[in-house]
């Protein structure tokens, strides 16, 4: 461990300093949060009888040991596996049903997932700069049956100055020196350096300039970050003071973790700072509202022109689900057209890349209709899915392992379920279903679904 780091955390904590040590040899704080999108808490829970005590952080959280990215409820989209402690910048964020949410920097889609199982009318923006983590921002809201929502691959600036004033609510979990992910990964350790905190700490003002752009006046941001670092944290709370007049601090009504460091331009009692100490990785929040002016107004988005569906797109609909979508967005080729669909109006940007806006419904193709993996993973579908075929476990297993199915039902597009929760679909044919799971998702040879009761089943 880097010296200088090591001075400045013993400063940072004096009496609690070793103790700091000490849980850097104990290991990772492991958890999990249930999502209500596709089915009740209780019933999922039903399901985990692995859960330990919950986590005080952030609701529907629950600690746990062991790995279970394989078990079957977790492949079905209905928990995310979360280290306890890392919902709480969501939980602060304080997010209403129908709320417009930015999450600024989301990747890889944790507290994406978590904003959207607070949202019912409301829409989530989900922008990530990294390309390749953009990608698994979308397979993980796809996993989780996202639909009211846009993922955005570009800069802060290309995507805030033309959304200016649009969002109730502002997530920024900035990129930081990842002092408190040590134990979690190894290089943070390894590339610790006092120059890389005082350039995490610049990027991080450059993105809170852009993101107060985006907030409307009356809205709220939460700025939160996995470091220990004054410079990133107490001191970019105090220059955003500095820098927007019409930004005010919020006080956090929360008993868990612990009061900041005091800091000249702000109130440290009215941050969250979260140390190993206190039952969860490192973290830090902020909270702030927008204040209005007379000279201030909100602003709304521009929305694409809503388009009629072929009949053959609608016959599917009706066939699939007695719930469709309320709009639609068809993307236009030469030979096909890409289905989206959702229960908002699609969103028109100028400018920056979308990787997806809605349910990816699936792509009419010379006069026929192939689904889309992700339309069978969407809460829609898994509450009001008309095709719905129960499998087994080991049937579960086989159809992630790419292999076609012995199962009779009726012809056509069907939903696979396990306990009535979708988690891929087939065509039915001639007792058997063809498996229809995308290549990129299945299983290695010696990895298996885990059953109901985990590891140890």
């Amino acid at each position: 461990m880097d010296s200088l780091f090591k001075q400045r955390m013993e400063q940072l904590l004096v009496n609690e300093y070793d103790q700091y040590v000490q849980s850097l040899e104990t290991p990772l704080f492991q958890g999990l949060r249930i999502s209500p999108r596709k089915q009740e808490i209780e019933t999922t829970k039903g399901l985990l009888p692995f859960l330990e005590e919950p986590s005080k952080f952030a609701r529907n959280t629950w600690y746990i040991h062991g790995q279970y990215g394989l078990h079957h409820a977790h492949l079905q989209g209905l928990f995310y596996l979360q280290e306890p402690s890392a919902g709480s910048a969501v939980e602060l964020l304080d997010v209403q049903p129908n709320d417009v949410v930015l999450d600024l920097c989301a990747a890889p889609g944790s507290k994406s997932t978590q904003i959207l199982d607070r949202l019912e009318g409301g829409f989530l923006v989900a922008n990530e700069i990294d390309a390749k983590r953009a990608q698994v921002l979308l397979s993980n809201m796809e996993r989780m049956g996202a639909e009211n929502f846009m993922v955005t691959n570009m800069d802060s600036p290309t995507l805030c100055k033309q959304l200016k004033n649009c969002f109730d609510k502002i997530l920024v979990d900035a990129p930081c020196s990842g002092e408190g992910m040590m134990k979690k990964h190894e290089a943070a350790i390894e590339q610790w350096s006092y120059d890389n905190v005082l350039l995490c700490a610049a990027r991080q003002k450059e993105i809170l300039q852009q993101a107060w752009l985006a907030l409307k006046p009356g809205g709220s941001l939460v700025y939160s970050t996995c470091t220990y670092a004054k410079e990133e944290n107490e001191e970019n709370v105090a220059w955003l003071l500095e820098t927007f007049k019409d930004a005010k601090q919020v006080a956090m009504d929360v008993t868990w973790g612990r009061e900041g460091i005091p800091t000249e331009g702000m109130d440290a009692t009215k941050v969250r700072r979260i140390f190993p100490m206190d039952g969860g990785e490192g973290h830090f929040a902020a909270r702030f509202e927008k204040i209005k002016s007379e000279e201030q107004s909100t602003s709304s988005f521009t929305f694409c022109k809503e388009e009629k569906l072929d009949k053959t797109i609608q016959a599917f609909l009706n066939e699939q689900t007695d719930q469709a979508f309320t709009h639609y967005y068809l993307e236009k080729n030469q030979d096909s057209t890409f289905v989206y669909g959702m229960n908002a109006p699609f969103i028109k940007l100028k400018k920056g890349k979308v990787l997806r806006q809605g349910v990816f419904v699936g792509e009419l193709l010379k006069g026929r209709f192939e689904p889309a993996h992700a339309f069978y993973l969407c809460k829609t579908i898994a509450k009001h899915a008309l095709t719905k075929t129960e499998t087994t476990i080991e049937q579960m297993d086989d159809f992630f392992h790419g292999q076609q199915l012995s199962l009779n039902a009726p012809k056509g597009y069907r939903a696979l379920c396990l306990n009535g929760i979708p988690y891929g679909f087939g065509k039915s044919s001639q007792s058997r279903i063809t498996n229809k799971l995308p290549k990129g998702l299945r299983l290695k040879p010696n990895s298996h679904v885990m059953a109901t009761g985990g590891m140890n089943e």
